[in-house]
């Protein structure tokens, strides 16, 4: 059995040794490790996978690890492991990921892993303006707090501090900032350092109310586009290079120009429902903007499709989020100081979980999730389909909401949303496909049973759930509900009998449409329900009805 990889990977990486590999590259592929995602070097592989043994020099682990140490700035405490692999020695040197900064070999060369064009990895140096982008990802140095010392704060554009506080007044921000002189409202929101007694415009500082022309000379990435498409026709594409609070307003102006409403039935009330939640689009921008990566080359792209809204900026996930964690790893963002200035203003989420306000404005109408699958480690994209709003979810958690008199929780509708597309589910899968574990789905499912919007059936491991009878009443969809509980043809009778108990009457053709069986099978579960006296007919002929009666 082969126990290590068969192929490289970014955090495998294979090295022939029958020559000896050199120390002062194996120092530098431990460097480009530690400054990437840390990973396993195989010493004693070819490039193709093949195993040809490690050299004589590089078989005690114990040696190769101290002289790793000793050779690197500052020092990687690496794991080196004798390995035996078809009769061959290998020695695998597994490297952690660097938190505490960049690395360097003790000559001075730091350098990072890739993945080339074919998808394998390759080292490559390091170069100066990329270690604020790899600090920050490590939530090191917060980029947008830093001053430029080559600006002022002439370079402030007093019409955008008035923007500002009109934002203020609209968005519900921080009104205590309204009552600030304007150094004293700069220094509040970061947007100035205080160096020796003079102060420095921020990143910040400039990204918010600086000229168009001081942006553009100190902060040359912060530019944005607008697109609409229509399959391959353009039919707008307009360039944004202004002061991000304009920027933001522009944008959502925009989208909402080309977000037209539907109108769908709430009981006796009809409610405007428009493609792409105007609360969750609003979020999502100021997300690209706020988390984007401004010491790179790059634009934040908003474009309305056919199939939907794609927003996307520069800049992967900082570390320790992913696309499986978003909902539940702890708020932090890639430029706090920005992030802190768009909440107090009013413009993003308080608590730092506007992708919370993201998902929920997909969940509350039954659309399908916010997908990231395109975000790689240099881009994140949310793309939100074009669907039309599910009236069946619809109509179930504004029906909830105000019995409770309070929003439903994200967690909820995520459970909800899981019922709706895989009913009769256990809880592994639920907690599988909404990314919650297994303890929050627990009582999540349990409230919902309590409020009577899902049921159980079974105990243990082996207890599933689903939607209420109660929902699919709501959606007049009752037989959907009792073929959802069960389509075993043992169980025809309970099933008949079930739907005839919600319905209170049922016909051969509700049979037919619940069982997919034919008229004459039909007949013939009815009229034996009706010997025992559990169905009662009311008239005859083939479009007899049963009433049901215990």
């Amino acid at each position: 059995m082969r126990i290590i990889p068969d192929k490289e990977t970014l955090t495998v990486e294979f090295k022939s040794d029958l020559k000896k590999y050199s120390d002062s590259d194996i120092f530098e592929a431990v460097v480009a490790f530690a400054n990437t995602d840390g990973g396993d070097l195989y010493l004693g592989v070819e490039d193709d996978g093949r195993i040809t043994g490690a050299h004589g020099d590089h078989q005690d682990p114990t040696t190769v690890s101290a002289f790793i140490a000793n050779n690197t700035v500052p020092p990687v405490p690496v794991r080196a492991e004798a390995l035996i692999c078809e009769g061959l020695p290998v020695l695998k040197i597994s490297v952690p990921q660097s938190y505490s900064g960049i690395v360097a070999t003790r000559s001075g060369k730091v350098l990072r892993r890739r993945l080339k064009a074919d998808n394998t990895p390759e080292n490559i140096p390091m170069y100066p303006n990329e270690y604020q982008t790899r600090l920050s990802d490590l939530r090191l140095l917060d980029y947008s707090a830093m001053p430029v010392y080559e600006s002022t704060i002439e370079d402030f554009d007093l019409v955008e501090v008035e923007h500002l506080k009109k934002i203020i007044l609209s968005y519900n921000g921080d009104k205590t900032l309204l009552e600030l002189d304007n150094e004293s409202l700069f220094k509040a929101l970061g947007f100035v350092r205080d160096q020796n007694g003079k102060l420095y415009p921020t990143i910040t500082g400039l990204l918010l109310i600086g000229k168009i022309k001081a942006i553009q000379r100190y902060i040359p990435t912060a530019s944005a586009v607008f697109q609409v498409l229509n399959g391959t026709e353009v039919r707008m594409n307009e360039d944004i290079n202004l002061p991000l609070l304009e920027s933001i307003e522009k944008i959502i102006t925009y989208t909402d120009a080309w977000n037209p409403e539907h109108e769908i039935e709430m009981g006796l009330f009809r409610l405007s429902v428009p493609d792409f939640d105007k609360r969750a689009i609003r979020e999502a921008i100021v997300n690209a903007f706020s988390h984007r990566d401004y010491t790179k080359m790059g634009r934040i792209r908003v474009a309305i499709t056919d199939d939907g809204l794609t927003i996307a900026n520069p800049g992967g996930f900082i570390e320790g989020v992913t696309i499986n964690n978003l909902l539940t790893a702890e708020p932090h963002g890639r430029n706090p100081q920005l992030a802190d200035a768009l909440k107090r203003i009013g413009l993003a989420e308080r608590t730092g979980r506007g992708i919370d306000r993201i998902y929920e404005g997909s969940l509350l109408y039954g659309r399908p999730l916010p997908d990231y699958s395109a975000s790689t480690t240099v881009t994140v994209s949310v793309f939100l389909a074009r669907s039309g709003a599910d009236v069946q979810i619809a109509k179930l958690v504004s029906n909830e909401q105000n019995r409770l008199g309070r929003p439903l929780s994200l967690n909820t509708l995520l459970v909800l949303n899981v019922l709706k597309d895989l009913p009769k589910s256990n809880a592994q899968q639920i907690a599988s496909a909404s990314n919650l574990s297994e303890l929050v789905v627990h009582e999540t499912l349990e409230r919902g049973i309590e409020a009577g919007i899902v049921e159980g059936f079974g105990q243990g491991k082996n207890r599933s759930y689903m939607l209420s009878a109660s929902v699919y009443k709501v959606a007049k969809n009752k037989i959907g509900y009792v073929r959802q509980a069960d389509i075993d043809e043992s169980r025809y009778r309970e099933l008949v009998l079930n739907l005839a108990m919600h319905n209170g009457f049922i016909s051969r053709a509700d049979v037919v449409n619940l069982l997919h069986v034919d008229a004459n099978k039909a007949y013939r579960v009815l009229k034996s329900l009706s010997k025992e006296g559990r169905l009662m007919p009311v008239n005859k002929g083939r479009y007899a009805k049963y009433k049901f009666l215990k």
